[in-house]
């Protein structure tokens, strides 16, 4: 195809909700629409733009991966930041004003010569729907949770599932018996996060009315609830996944080598520089992502057991943890670890010397782990992460969960018990087995005729034949 065919082809406006696990997988998929011949726009937010971080600084408005997708900013009402993005108050200052805003993007898209043709929207945002059909444009949800966590969602949104859940066990078709506290926190404590459990059940408000949604995972990882979701609706729904850089995978996108974006700033040079000197396998990685905050307490049991484990250990902890991180233990374990305040996940996960991720259990790690064939050791701390956890631990097989005592706390006797499980246990070799045979299985799914590949080619062509 000539690169005036491909400037003829279909144009997508991506719109995702503007948080640093969101962005990810969205713009990741972004650049595989991009690779296919679509034109891609990005649109997020004015605070989500001066957050970002590329490779050698700010990153430049207009454009992102070589210049096949372009940026557009706009206000959400809440430009200086200050309120909290999951907020009731948030969420509907981004419907009023971002929707406003937002319209003003699609008119300009629409004078330049490149009409939109799809609004690709985070399905935390539903209203971005009939937005799109006042326009007379498609739109597609894009799902950053698991299909597994999905579907319990489902059930809570259809009344198929009793709000409170009355336990103990809960019985899912497609997923393994769940007992009441490996279902994500926003069900099993309903009174905890009312905001939240909003926002993840409106997801399911009007799935009748779009025309694509589109899962972050793969055929083989969720083959069951895949299959089980897609007869709910009459609306198409695919796997993507996962939105992992192509340089990890298949290696068929040129340049795709990195997120590209960072809403903090990482310390990549250092960390890699670290691990260079470590023997293969012998290195614990640890983080808990961009959002996860531990107790002061969790804090210095996790530090604790890291030191006893007599393991290698790389600790990301954000500048706002810092302060619960024990009295001079960055300095006093030099010898064995390397604490810094964020770091590139992925080149991480892909360095010989990790032989171990102690991970919160969001989605994109427990994606980006299973894509890399790293083993875990899974320490959920809210929201989907427990019942990604369960998944880690009972379905993929491929680490181990640490336990937590009657306080909710998982003590430092348990963290050097898991870690040496997984770097030195019985089982090291057959969990090691399995996270390889996953990273396989994801690289099949995205490479040419894989079962993601097939459904991202089906969801261009309904683009561009719109």
């Amino acid at each position: 195809m000539g690169e005036e065919d491909k400037a003829c082809r279909g144009h997508v406006m991506v719109l995702p909700f503007p948080v640093q696990g969101h962005i990810n997988p969205m713009l990741q998929f972004s650049k595989r629409l991009a690779s296919k011949g679509l034109k891609v726009t990005l649109a997020t937010t004015f605070l989500t733009i001066k957050s970002m971080q590329a490779k050698a600084g700010p990153v430049a408005i207009e454009s992102f991966f070589n210049g096949q997708i372009s940026i557009e900013p706009f206000s959400d009402g809440c430009d200086e930041g200050g309120i909290d993005p999951v907020s009731d108050d948030y969420m509907e200052k981004f419907k009023t004003v971002g929707s406003k805003n937002l319209q003003e993007l699609i008119e300009k898209q629409q004078r330049s010569g490149y009409p939109v043709k799809c609004l690709l929207y985070d399905s935390v945002i539903p209203w971005a729907l009939s937005f799109a059909k006042k326009h007379g444009i498609m739109g597609a949800a894009f799902y950053t949770q698991s299909s597994s966590v999905n579907a319990i969602y489902y059930h809570v949104y259809k009344g198929l599932l009793p709000s409170p859940v009355q336990g103990p066990t809960i019985s899912i078709p497609g997923l393994p018996l769940l007992e009441t506290h490996e279902l994500p926190s926003f069900v099993y404590n309903i009174h905890y996060y009312p905001s939240l459990l909003r926002i993840v059940l409106d997801q399911f408000s009007n799935i009748d009315e779009a025309d694509w949604l589109l899962f972050n995972t793969f055929d083989k990882l969720e083959d069951e609830i895949v299959n089980w979701m897609a007869k709910q609706s009459s609306t198409r729904m695919a796997a993507i996944g996962p939105t992992v850089p192509s340089v990890y995978l298949d290696k068929r996108v040129e340049g795709d080598n990195d997120y590209g974006l960072h809403l903090f700033t990482p310390n990549s040079d250092t960390c890699m520089k670290w691990l260079d000197t470590k023997e293969d396998a012998s290195v614990v990685y640890v983080s808990f992502g961009s959002l996860a905050s531990l107790g002061e307490d969790q804090m210095e049991e996790l530090a604790w057991g890291l030191r006893r484990s007599n393991c290698n250990f790389l600790w990301v902890v954000r500048a706002s943890e810092e302060n619960k991180l024990p009295s001079n233990f960055a300095e006093e374990t030099t010898e064995k670890g390397l604490v810094v305040r964020w770091c590139r996940q992925l080149e991480v996960l892909a360095h010989p010397a990790v032989g171990c991720f102690i991970t919160h259990c969001g989605w994109n790690s427990t994606l980006e782990a299973l894509s890399l064939g790293v083993p875990m050791v899974a320490m959920p701390q809210w929201g989907d992460q427990t019942t990604d956890a369960k998944f880690i631990k009972d379905v993929w097989k491929v680490g181990v969960q640490a336990r937590v005592d009657e306080k909710g706390m998982v003590r430092r006797e348990e963290v050097e018990q898991c870690i040496r499980e997984v770097m030195e246990g019985e089982r090291r070799e057959e969990i090691k087995r399995n996270a390889v045979r996953w990273n396989e299985l994801a690289k099949e799914a995205v490479d040419e005729g894989g079962s993601s590949d097939k459904n991202i080619e089906e969801f261009v062509t309904g683009v561009v034949c719109t």
